[in-house]
């Protein structure tokens, strides 16, 4: 079992694990984590805490998430996982000649071709309704004074804030993105640190949701509005594609990893990229972390899981291959074949012929939630319906606009998905949720989190603080700039395009909570890279 005799890696951490027994959330924003410690402390447990943090990180880090996006979740309650798919599908009315016929050969990354039906409210409902223990006008009442009443602006948040608006103001030149400005830009710039930001659209749409179980997102007055604002602007999304939503209970799927069993959500999530990889690696032994091998190996699994997912992964009605057929062990075999001592171009093969927001939240009775949410690339597609505070996601830019890729665009359908919450079992007891949000960084975090735990036995904390690498495309890998130089530079000589950042943006942010087996003790885990806080008790 996961034991808390844990080992500090070779680099300065800026913190030390924190350890509590009678409950503990972890996320990117003080503010959010308290929240939901406060929700645990009134009598709530993990799931309600879970929303609760979820619905207040959509006000105070709207730059990376909102309540018009999507979300995952895997919770462990009385000794079974379940998952959650709250991802949103295309407009019914879109395809692949409609996107063309209005001028694009690819799908804009703003407007509303790339805008999918949200499904965060759908998530905090049917978690609410299914295990919660709290009314969901309680558990979003944290979000909605927040919202209402203004909190202020942390530093990193500022410096995110600063870039979108730096860029949308360039680019969203047209009127129908005018309520974005006038949402999050009032004073005509982004809020500086230490300013107090409030959206009373924001707190009014809360409250509907939860004053309805969030029927009015979907079939009441918000709807109305968000079926409204997209036909008087030219958008797909309609009053009947909203209607028709509701989030998915699915089956996670895993892999078992030198006697761990780490989970994830089944496609269109892309987990499978991460279990992919782990498949691969699980055939090689790593006595120590930071030599050339381990890494150059590291590279090299990802690449060729993520060769396969960009080929292969959509909604699972749409693929040609099976979960079981990618994650087999014979295929896993195949793929660790390729792997030599030189950096290789990643390409599919063919495994049978037959902006985001990521919080763990942990309670005392032993219910654990691995909880992710996002508007994707920041603030989304740019548009917010009038008078909600609602910033719609551009999901929908992961679409293929090629007839014949798995991933193509059609009307009703789910896209490959980049937010993938991640959970750790071993004996069928639960060691916890982890995740690390960030785009196509997501998979690759998780492999190096959990090598980082299983492999070389880091503590939650310093499994995270440890320098993070993530493949970009062909042979080019770009590390942080803590990364060991020396083997930066024995690493190109396989072959590998190093490159080393000095921003760590691009290298995700994550969240972790182990718990001991024999006495319940919580060990967590933030993310040094931000604003990251573990709140317990």
């Amino acid at each position: 079992m996961y034991s808390f005799n844990q080992q500090s890696h070779p680099y300065p951490t800026t913190r030390n694990a924190t350890y509590a027994n009678n409950g503990m959330v972890a996320t990117s924003q003080p503010l959010a984590a308290q929240a939901g410690l406060d929700i645990l402390r009134k009598g709530g447990n993990a799931i309600d805490a879970a929303i609760a943090t979820a619905a207040c990180l959509t006000v105070v880090e709207p730059t990376s998430n909102g309540i018009g996006g999507d979300a995952f979740a895997l919770v462990w309650v009385k000794d079974e996982l379940h998952g959650l798919n709250a991802s949103g599908r295309a407009p019914e009315t879109i395809s692949i000649n409609a996107v063309k016929e209005s001028g694009h050969e690819e799908i804009p990354k703003y407007g509303w071709t790339p805008v999918t039906v949200p499904g965060a409210p759908g998530a905090w409902a049917e978690l609410s309704e299914r295990f919660g223990k709290l009314p969901l006008t309680e558990v979003l009442a944290p979000a909605i004074k927040y919202a209402e009443e203004g909190f202020p602006v942390s530093p990193t948040l500022s410096r995110y804030w600063k870039k979108a608006y730096e860029t949308f103001k360039t680019e969203l030149t047209e009127d129908v993105f005018e309520n974005w400005f006038d949402t999050f830009a009032p004073k005509g710039r982004a809020p500086q640190v230490g300013e107090i930001w409030s959206s009373l659209d924001h707190a009014e749409t809360l409250r509907s949701i939860a004053e309805t179980n969030a029927e009015s997102f979907y079939r009441g007055e918000l709807a109305e509005k968000i079926a409204g604002f997209s036909k008087n602007s030219g958008g797909y999304l309609t009053a009947d594609d909203l209607a028709a939503y509701k989030a998915e209970w699915v089956k996670p799927i895993h892999e078992n990893y030198r006697g761990y069993d780490v989970w994830e959500i089944p496609p269109n999530g892309q987990g499978i990229v991460a279990l992919q990889a782990l498949n691969i690696l699980k055939g090689f032994d790593f006595p120590e972390k930071e030599t050339v091998d381990t890494y150059h190996k590291q590279f090299e699994a990802i690449k060729l899981a993520f060769a396969d997912g960009q080929k292969h992964v959509t909604e699972e009605g749409h693929m040609k291959y099976t979960t079981d057929e990618i994650l087999a062990d014979e295929y896993g075999e195949l793929r660790r074949k390729l792997i030599g001592d030189e950096a290789l171009l990643p390409e599919a093969g063919e495994p049978s012929l037959s902006g985001t927001v990521y919080l763990a939240t942990a309670d005392n009775e032993g219910n654990m939630v691995s909880f992710i949410q996002s508007n994707y690339m920041g603030f989304g597609s740019g548009l917010v319906v009038p008078g909600t505070g609602i910033a719609l996601q551009n999901r929908g830019h992961n679409f293929s606009m090629d007839k014949d890729h798995v991933n193509a665009l059609k009307g009703g359908k789910k896209t490959y998905h980049t937010i993938i919450p991640g959970f750790i079992t071993k004996d069928e007891q639960p060691v916890g949720p982890f995740g690390v949000m960030g785009g196509f960084m997501q998979p690759q975090g998780h492999v190096q989190v959990v090598m980082n735990t299983i492999d070389f036995g880091l503590n939650p904390q310093a499994a995270l603080d440890a320098p993070r690498w993530q493949w970009l495309k062909s042979k080019t890998i770009e590390v942080e700039h803590r990364f060991p130089h020396h083997l930066a530079h024995a690493l190109a000589e396989k072959g590998h395009d190093i490159r080393i950042a000095l921003e760590p943006n691009s290298f995700g942010r994550g969240q972790i909570i182990w718990r001991d087996p024999e006495t319940g003790v919580l060990a967590g885990g933030t993310e040094s890279r931000t604003d990251g806080t573990v709140a317990a008790w």
